[in-house]
């Protein structure tokens, strides 16, 4: 498609510190978003001049003012002033404000945890609707991040008791029992990802507390089994490990007054010898339940370093390629036991 005419625009910012935030030490931002949005960026005393095509010179127009109306009332990194105008560009009816005035917790540091794009608002608002949510998608989509500050926000505004945090612990070539330490020190090491979690959302000293008080609790999932869980945020981590069995145990735990979200990504299933992944069945037994929502994120929803979301779509792709010729090999083979002129 041929590009469109080339057009110039000014976009003047009279606050120095709040130029100086959207442009950086240098203009450096600036440059980062000009490639990302194909538009020639430079800035001259309080004015920033754009040079490039007139759709892309307006977008930019668009993108420059929502950011500084977020900024005006929050800190932004450069990346997420970049995932910023990655959303606009991919999606013009978003505004930029309704991203991030939605606001899921505010840390223990004062950082604010809000979605970061269109598909993280949706998962965000389906918790907020469903008892039970699944957020099905590569690694590095916020998935279990956005779980945990929801399941935090909902204990410090004491909609539940306590918070439930548990996953498989899949055996990756070494038994628990060979293990050193007790069983909680075996199993520690599979779920420390949702300590971080923890720590990064509340100054370690409370953390401590609500852990020996079992306000929070952090547990394998065979921990489940035999339990009725109610007043509780529950949240399982890396479900693509459970077997289908584990599944239906760990969904029939459910209880009053609670609520469930399950994340994980189907295309790392562990599981030995095959096993069909509990999350995969319970993705085609469930869909359509009332109650019930699925969330899919893809590699364009990576909030980590930009690499990360090209080397998931590397994978994606060679794996795709994969299953196509594995179905043209199995194809080949039905059709050379087809019997000639249809006689057996």
């Amino acid at each position: 498609m041929p590009k469109s005419a080339k057009t110039t625009a000014e976009v003047e910012v009279t606050d120095a510190d709040l130029l100086l935030r959207l442009t950086g030490p240098g203009g450096k931002h600036l440059e980062e978003l000009g490639a990302e949005l194909d538009v020639s960026m430079g800035l001259r005393g309080d004015t920033i001049h754009l040079q490039g095509d007139v759709e892309d010179v307006a977008l930019v127009e668009r993108v420059l003012a929502e950011l500084l109306t977020v900024m005006e009332k929050r800190h932004l990194s450069p990346e997420e002033m970049l995932r910023a105008a990655r959303t606009v560009a991919a999606h013009p009816e978003v505004r930029l404000s309704e991203l991030f005035d939605d606001v899921v917790l505010r840390t223990s540091s004062k950082r604010v945890i809000s979605p970061k794009g269109v598909a993280q608002k949706s998962y965000v608002a389906a918790i907020r609707s469903h008892d039970i949510v699944f957020g099905v998608g590569p690694a590095g989509t916020g998935k279990t991040y956005l779980a945990m500050g929801m399941a935090v926000a909902a204990l410090q505004s004491r909609s539940v008791k306590r918070i439930i945090l548990t996953r498989p612990a899949v055996e990756a070539g070494e038994k628990l029992g060979f293990l050193p330490g007790d069983l909680a020190e075996k199993v520690n090491p599979y779920l420390r990802p949702l300590y971080d979690a923890l720590h990064d959302m509340m100054d370690d000293g409370r953390v401590a507390m609500l852990l020996e008080r079992g306000t929070i609790e952090v547990a394998p999932l065979a921990f489940m089994r035999g339990r009725t869980l109610n007043d509780a945020f529950v949240i399982l981590d890396e479900a693509q490990n459970t077997t289908q069995e584990q599944m239906k145990m760990f969904l029939t735990r459910l209880g009053f007054r609670s609520r469930t979200v399950i994340t994980g990504d189907v295309t790392q299933v562990d599981l030995p010898g095959g096993r069909r992944s509990g999350l995969e069945d319970a993705q085609r037994l469930l869909a359509g339940i009332e109650g019930i929502a699925f969330c899919e994120f893809s590699d364009a929803d990576v909030v980590r370093h930009p690499l990360v979301q090209r080397i998931i779509r590397a994978y994606d792709q060679r794996d795709a390629y994969r299953r196509a010729k594995e179905s043209e090999r199995e194809a080949a083979e039905a059709a050379d036991d087809e019997p000639i002129g249809g006689e057996r």
